[in-house]
């Protein structure tokens, strides 16, 4: 017989069911009658049937008969399991509980996936935080949990692409937002031939150089400037091009986010953003935003109109507002109006609801304070829409046009 007409007929019944166990026809055995007693393949082909796609005969956890893998299980348990005895459901046991998974998942083919609030190999370890904080945590900027592209544990995503190494490899960032493969003309994990040599590759988008344009800077762009000259004339009165909040080519800024309206000039120097609280709402709705500053109306004043000019709190209730834990007014950087400190304009650096923050503790990029892409809070950067990092220097938001 050949080998594909031995697979056919090996895959028909040889058998009756009767009450949950079957009853063999002649010349077969096995719990699923699935082991002929005599055998036409030769033991060359018949191991060669068992060969799981690593070439291993019955995963080394079992024993050939006759082209099937009957799997090692001497003590009853049906663990190790598949038909190349692949499935290894021991792995799953809690070596201190003795039960599959802790008793907090299931085991599929030797891997645990835990309940809700669960983790570890073993679904051993509880998490700390709700399963909905844990969601919204790694939930990335396009609002898909860990991009699709990981599995979130206890709030904190384990991206499917780690070097062997233990190092991050293409995919990585905090919700796994970022894959560098996107930045190859042709995908070879082990080439740094990122965006055709003409760019630099950035959270896995392509930054590329002037005179070079496309998804993977794949495509020369004539420009009768240098190099030199195009960046001088996206610089104007700023010392990065475009104000660190644009695209320079040629000599023309495009700003980010492309397409967007409160980033604008001839090098990006105007952000209406920089007129919004953290919470959105522009000049305090005290005032209009011209060109990234606030116009405050009639009776409001502060950076974002923030302090209205008359107050109906007498000077001790006033000052007791704007006493710190410590009892010091302002923390000693600042001065109290009408129950809100006013930190010292002469120390740029000094904010917060008591002038406790020092926001020379943002990370810097390029030299800026959160890139000129979000705000310093209290030290620690609060990025626009569509950037992201320590620094707010990872642009996450739409491709140029």
């Amino acid at each position: 017989k050949s080998l594909l007409a031995t697979m056919e007929t090996f895959n028909k019944g040889h058998g009756a069911c009767d009450c949950g166990k079957c009853r063999c026809d002649g010349g077969w055995s096995g719990d699923a009658c699935q082991y002929p007693k005599t055998c036409d393949l030769t033991k060359k082909q018949s191991n060669q049937m068992c060969k799981n796609s690593q070439d291993i005969i019955c995963s080394n956890a079992g024993t050939c008969h006759c082209g099937r893998c009957k799997c090692d299980n001497s003590d009853g348990n049906g663990l190790v399991y598949g038909k190349f005895c692949e499935c290894d459901d021991r792995e799953c046991i809690d070596d201190e509980t003795e039960e599959i998974c802790g008793g907090h998942g299931k085991c599929y083919c030797g891997n645990c996936y835990c309940q809700a609030g669960w983790h570890g190999d073993k679904c051993e370890f509880q998490c700390d935080i709700t399963p909905w904080e844990s969601k919204r945590r790694c939930t990335s900027p396009d609002g898909r949990v860990c991009s699709n592209r990981g599995i979130c544990v206890c709030g904190e995503c384990s991206c499917h692409d780690v070097d062997p190494t233990g190092d991050w490899g293409d995919i990585h960032g905090d919700t796994c937002e970022c894959d560098e493969r996107d930045c190859k003309a042709v995908y070879d994990r082990y080439s740094d031939d990122f965006c055709s040599g003409h760019g630099q590759c950035n959270c896995g988008r392509c930054d590329c150089k002037v005179g070079w344009y496309g998804k993977k800077c794949e495509h020369p762009r004539s420009c009768p400037l240098s190099a030199e000259e195009s960046i001088k004339k996206c610089q104007g009165s700023s010392a990065l091009p475009c104000s660190g909040r644009g695209k320079c080519e040629c000599g023309e800024c495009t700003c980010y986010p492309p397409g967007g309206s409160r980033v604008y000039g001839k090098t990006c120097e105007c952000d209406d953003r920089r007129c919004e609280d953290l919470d959105g709402v522009v000049c305090g709705g005290h005032g209009t935003c011209s060109c990234g500053r606030c116009v405050c109306g009639r009776g409001w004043f502060g950076k974002l109109c923030q302090h209205p000019r008359k107050c109906n709190l007498t000077e001790e209730q006033s000052r007791s507002l704007c006493e710190s834990a410590d009892g010091v007014l302002c923390s000693g950087k600042g001065s109290c109006h009408c129950g809100k400190c006013i930190c010292s304009a002469e120390e740029w650096y000094i904010s917060g609801e008591f002038c406790d923050c020092d926001d020379r503790d943002c990370d810097k990029h390029d030299g800026l304070i959160c890139t000129g892409n979000g705000i310093c809070s209290c030290g620690n950067c609060e990025c626009w829409d569509g950037w992201n990092g320590n620094a707010c220097e990872i642009w996450l938001g739409t491709e140029y046009p």
